[in-house]
């Protein structure tokens, strides 16, 4: 019975050599190339003539059943006959990067490691320094957005991330969702300010920024001036989300002003049995449980006022649920708007002030229905790799990381031929 293994190498236009394994139980595969010509790196022809061998190169390559492989290789050298000096090139391989210490299907494999991980636990699992992670990051991950790879970029979203962890030091990721809901990240940007964010959008390419016709953002004026701007012929759209949390959060305001009155007038059992009533009156209407309504009509049997910032709540709620149109949708908020102010209810006065400002971008929500929500979904993304790195202070990493875990998978899941030893 036969103990030999094939295993691919993965590796194109070579000859195995010799195979060694040392006392630290790592393989060393002596490999040679069989391509018989180069490119002279002066005029760029092809040459044939060789006439030997550059010094040894050592590359740590895949492992092979937990034991570390590397490849031996002494890169063939060629005399061009084109150039009056006859100069001579050393053979470049596609299998490896000049002055990488390592394979390109090893170094693909870390980057796969890395998706979701920290460069520190990759490094001390690889066996490799830290700066040598790094290296490969760098080798293989743009600091900056590649605007060849579009050819339309259909919405955009721009939303605020906190740079370090307890300050008031926020940036900003610029997303795109194209036509087939891919989500791409575009930058990171180091503040929020009008004339930072103006600056990025001016950079996209003037065919690109064309195909822009949706900006989903928050209601951070900066934002908003900036691509009305720049991008003038793109619809702004201030996020639904960020326009549910401003007017649910007036009513839930309400809701601690009325329970702590509650408190101070109720008998201590009496106001016992409202315990647990938050999570109930955050809840939509539809999705509350028979004993949560029995909760909640407990609260409003003490608060009509409570009771009434509720219905108006689900109310505005129930006209981003119905299919209207712009015109449509503005109206029925103006209605909303009016049955508020003769209620005589004041908690959603700073909502009223945001419709003051923002009705417009507001209802444009339901032009295309466009929102926020990839952008929301990468900020959870955002705030798992931050905890996770301990922070991301240098933008051109934030970036390299945040596409690393969004594209990795499928940049780096499956890689080239076999080539077997």
């Amino acid at each position: 019975m036969s103990t030999k293994l094939s295993i691919p190498l993965d590796i194109p236009d070579i000859e195995v050599l010799d195979i060694k394994l040392n006392k630290r139980g790592d393989y060393l595969i002596t490999v040679e190339s069989t391509l018989d010509s180069t490119h002279c790196h002066e005029c760029g022809r092809k040459i044939t003539q060789c006439i030997g061998h550059d010094r040894a190169i050592t590359l740590r390559h895949l492992s092979i059943l937990g034991h570390a492989v590397y490849l031996k290789l002494r890169p063939k050298r060629f005399k061009c006959p084109y150039c009056s000096n006859e100069p001579s090139s050393t053979q470049q391989l596609s299998w490896y990067q000049p002055k990488s210490p390592h394979t390109k299907a090893y170094e693909e494999h870390m980057l796969l490691q890395l998706i979701n991980s920290t460069i520190q636990d990759v490094a001390l699992k690889e066996g490799l320094g830290y700066e040598a992670v790094v290296g490969i990051i760098d080798r293989h991950i743009a600091t900056q957005v590649d605007w060849l790879e579009f050819s339309r970029l259909e919405v955009l979203g721009l939303d605020e991330v906190a740079l370090k962890k307890g300050h008031n030091d926020y940036g900003v990721i610029v997303t795109a969702r194209l036509s087939d809901d891919r989500l791409k990240i575009l930058v990171v940007l180091p503040d929020r300010e009008k004339d930072t964010v103006k600056a990025f959008l001016r950079r996209i390419p003037t065919r690109l920024q064309r195909t822009i016709h949706t900006v989903c953002t928050d209601m951070w004026p900066a934002y908003v001036n900036a691509v009305k701007e720049v991008l003038s012929q793109a619809v702004v759209v201030v996020d639904r989300y960020h326009v549910a949390k401003k007017y649910r959060g007036c009513a839930d305001t309400l809701r601690k002003q009325e329970l702590r009155r509650l408190k101070a007038e109720l008998p201590e059992e009496e106001y016992k049995s409202l315990k647990g009533v938050m999570w109930p009156f955050r809840k939509n209407k539809a999705d509350l449980g028979q004993g949560e309504i029995e909760l909640l009509d407990r609260l409003f049997s003490y608060s009509p006022s409570l009771k009434l910032a509720y219905d108006f709540r689900e109310e505005l709620t129930a006209i981003f649920e119905q299919d209207l149109t712009k015109v449509e949708a503005t109206q029925a908020i103006e209605k909303w708007r009016k049955d508020v102010e003769t209620s005589h209810l004041t908690c959603f006065d700073p909502f009223l002030t945001t419709l003051d400002t923002y009705l417009d971008e507001i209802t444009n929500y339901f032009l295309r229905r466009d929102s926020s929500g990839f952008v929301e979904g990468l900020n959870n993304k955002v705030k798992v790799l931050k905890r996770r790195s301990y922070g991301l202070r240098n933008l051109d990493h934030f970036f390299q990381r945040l596409f690393l875990d969004l594209e990795g998978y499928r940049l780096f899941a499956a890689f080239g031929s076999p080539h077997y030893i």
